[in-house]
């Protein structure tokens, strides 16, 4: 019943925000104000459900260090973007027309804050945090990282290759991120750098979601498995190859920490949850 709780209040805010941002973003002033306040909101109804429910201090999203580990993911998953494009543009595949919209991209950023937190709290705060406790990290970033990926199905240009990449170079990077550092703040600013990034900066289609108007006119054009075709460049062979560079590197650090939670662990720490209760 506590889970179903937890799932219940941030998906219900995930969704109502979510609904209200798209119905306003072509109103960069009101996405942003938006986006910033179901950034806010969710974060709120998560630290106030996932406490009431598991009667413990909400360390995942913890006020110390937040902000440092939000800077921190915001440069890496813009500097990751870069490097991606950097690389599809090496190739004569990515043409900078000119400048965009100072205000589209005002606008990406509360859109994209809102998205980058309520995605995030629900699938790497819930799920993975969640799963891993009953069948260890490996599992839960494996299960987390395909639901991800999987999720993005739905939307308007999606492709199988897209959903593929999405669960490699995106579920796996974020869920190993929040095991690295056992902390939300983290995989957030990583997911909204990524995000801001691809839209807000470079102008190219996010996850297949239509065209974005950020500080560059820009379009890609040439080879699927490099540009990402109508889904966007994340469906590239160069985001994956990143995104799975990045997925190891936080895995050996959170090893080195001590943060991988073996199944046989995972399993005595359900069976201890369970007789507590």
């Amino acid at each position: 019943m506590k889970l179903v709780w937890q799932i219940l209040a941030v998906v219900a805010v995930g969704a109502v925000g979510g609904q209200v941002v798209t119905a306003v973003q072509d109103n960069p002033w009101l996405s942003l104000l938006l986006g910033g306040l179901t950034a806010v909101l969710s974060v709120f109804v998560y630290r106030w459900v996932v406490g009431r429910t598991e009667g413990r201090p909400v360390t995942e999203l913890a006020r110390e260090g937040a902000r440092g580990a939000l800077y921190r993911g915001t440069v890496i998953g813009v500097v990751m973007f870069g490097c991606v494009i950097a690389n599809i543009a090496f190739l004569g595949d990515y043409d900078v027309h000119g400048f965009g919209s100072l205000t589209g991209a005002i606008g990406l950023v509360g859109f994209m804050a809102g998205a980058a937190v309520t995605e995030e709290l629900m699938f790497r705060g819930l799920l993975f945090r969640l799963v891993e406790r009953r069948l260890g990290t490996y599992a839960a970033l494996t299960l987390s990282s395909v639901l991800f990926g999987a999720a993005h199905l739905f939307n308007e240009h999606a492709t199988l290759l897209g959903a593929i990449a999405i669960a490699i170079e995106a579920g796996g990077m974020l869920g190993a991120a929040y095991a690295a550092t056992r902390t939300l703040w983290l995989p957030i600013g990583l997911h909204f750098g990524w995000n801001f990034a691809e839209s807000g900066i470079f102008g190219t289609e996010v996850s297949g979601n239509g065209a974005t108007h950020g500080l560059l006119d820009a379009s890609t054009s040439g080879s699927t498995l490099i540009t990402g075709g109508e889904f966007g460049p994340e469906a590239s062979l160069y985001s994956m190859l990143f995104g799975a560079l990045v997925t190891i590197a936080f895995l050996m650090l959170a090893r080195r920490r001590g943060h991988l939670v073996p199944r046989r662990r995972a399993e005595r720490v359900a069976a201890l949850a369970t007789l507590g209760r």
